[in-house]
């Protein structure tokens, strides 16, 4: 059971569709993505009829079950926007903590209770190579107006102490956690509040065109929509073209137990920063509000034939593999237990963050694909794909970056070979330094590389 979801207060959930029923604007995924465009719809035109369908329950896909993190970023890091689209990294860069203020600000007119924590976060060297790396992006995201602090070893431990820590690289502002689970929560409440229409338990089994609407077909009834939004993340696409360009991608997180108040203060940790580690196999880990430790990635699991399921959310040796490292960063926790494990699936495609586009005259827009750093990217990600909709020209989806289409992956059995093979040399390039081998090369020069 992942750990945000492992609450007496979880809201129950609204009855499925039964019957025939019709809206304006029909929302796709009861994850962030999902949530934050119905409740932009509504605020676009409250008296606009929209409805909301989740296949399973509200925060149950990978909303519910990330680290938490809340950052600006709307490429899944800067190195990979600069690798991608360099020319428009600046106005990305501003767009992106303007969608995160305007994000914060939502939260907190809206009353949401998710321990948001605005603290910054930390991302650290445990190489030699390391160091140069963040000293470099230090500079390219303070030319960018981000507030950032380089910190050496000395400054590093003395936020979070840990014997393998060489550097760090603080970003200040606009990067926070939330409780991921409670903000989806919260959104649900207020989008009943205003009147959407909430389907739970309700798979979307086909979408076609249905005369001058688009009809959503369920196991027990349909929905007839004006307009689409498609927000499903890593689960199959109601669209060809999308499906092709999405994989599944298992990732792993465990929680620990709450911390004694000896363990916590051996830890410093005093600002309570989300953390990371810049390798390509990287760890994120951050407190909760009852003091535990969050503590997952490093493994990113390709299933064939983009399988995905119940029974792939468990896996042994990724959780033993998360708690030696978790041990080797923090010996001072020795015998700590861990209360929760899990896995989930991320929606992954070959540029790493999200696109967006349109399919069936206009009338049905999808946003999917974020990799990671959805919590904050999910809500501009819903606004481009309303203005597709609206055919709004703003300056967002006037940028490549919005309008493009990642490459998609090939069929099997070549997809999985070739995401095992990527796996496996961005492992060696970690072990090696850094340095980025043949087939990595290869990659970056195809446009399809990536380097956390």
């Amino acid at each position: 059971m992942p750990f945000w979801l492992d609450r007496p207060g979880a809201p129950a959930p609204a009855d499925p569709l039964e019957g025939e029923a019709e809206c304006d604007l029909a929302v796709v995924g009861g994850g962030l993505s999902g949530l934050w465009a119905a409740l932009q719809a509504k605020e676009d035109d409250p008296a606009r009829d929209v409805a909301l369908v989740e296949g399973a329950e509200i925060a149950h896909g990978a909303s519910g079950r990330s680290g938490g993190f809340f950052v600006h970023s709307l490429t899944h890091g800067l190195a990979n926007g600069i690798a991608r689209f360099p020319d428009e990294v600046p106005a990305l860069e501003r767009i992106g903590r303007a969608n995160h203020r305007e994000a914060v600000e939502a939260i907190r007119r809206l009353g949401i209770e998710c321990d948001l924590e605005l603290n910054g976060d930390i991302v650290v060297a445990l190489e030699p190579q390391e160091e140069s790396w963040l000293a470099a992006e230090a500079a390219e995201l303070g030319a960018l107006g981000n507030e950032v602090e380089l910190l050496d070893a000395e400054a590093t431990r003395g936020e979070v102490r840990s014997p393998l820590y060489r550097a760090g690289l603080w970003q200040r502002a606009d990067s926070a956690i939330v409780d991921p689970a409670r903000l989806c929560w919260g959104l649900r409440e207020s989008l009943l509040s205003f009147g959407v229409r909430m389907f739970e338990r309700t798979p979307v089994k086909r979408l076609r065109r249905h005369g001058a609407r688009i009809e959503l077909r369920t196991p027990s009834g349909r929905l007839l929509a004006r307009q689409v939004l498609l927000a499903s993340g890593a689960f199959p696409a109601l669209v060809r073209s999308v499906r092709r360009r999405v994989v599944p991608v298992y990732d792993y997180v465990l929680v620990t137990e709450p911390l004694r108040p000896e363990q916590r203060r051996s830890l410093g940790w005093v600002r309570r920063q989300g953390l990371s580690d810049c390798a390509n196999n990287f760890h994120y880990y951050r407190l909760t509000a009852d003091e535990r430790i969050l503590w997952g990635g490093y493994d990113a699991i390709y299933h064939y034939a983009n399988g995905i399921g119940r029974e792939r959310e468990q896996r042994e040796a990724s959780f033993s593999l998360l708690a030696q490292h978790f041990f080797a960063t923090f010996p001072q926790l020795e015998g700590i237990r861990f209360s929760h494990r899990w896995g989930g699936a991320i929606d992954t495609c070959t540029r790493f963050f999200a696109f967006h586009g349109t399919t069936h005259g206009g009338r049905v827009a999808h946003t999917v694909g974020h990799t990671g750093l959805g919590v904050g990217a999910s809500r501009f990600g819903a606004r481009v794909a309303l203005d597709l909709l609206a055919g709004r020209e703003t300056e967002a989806t006037a940028l490549r970056a919005t309008r493009s289409r990642p490459l998609p992956f090939p069929p099997e059995p070549l997809r999985w070979a070739g995401i095992e093979l990527t796996r496996n040399r961005l492992a060696a390039a970690d072990r090696h330094g850094g340095r980025r081998g043949l087939w990595l090369r290869a990659l970056d020069r195809l446009g399809l590389g990536y380097d956390s």
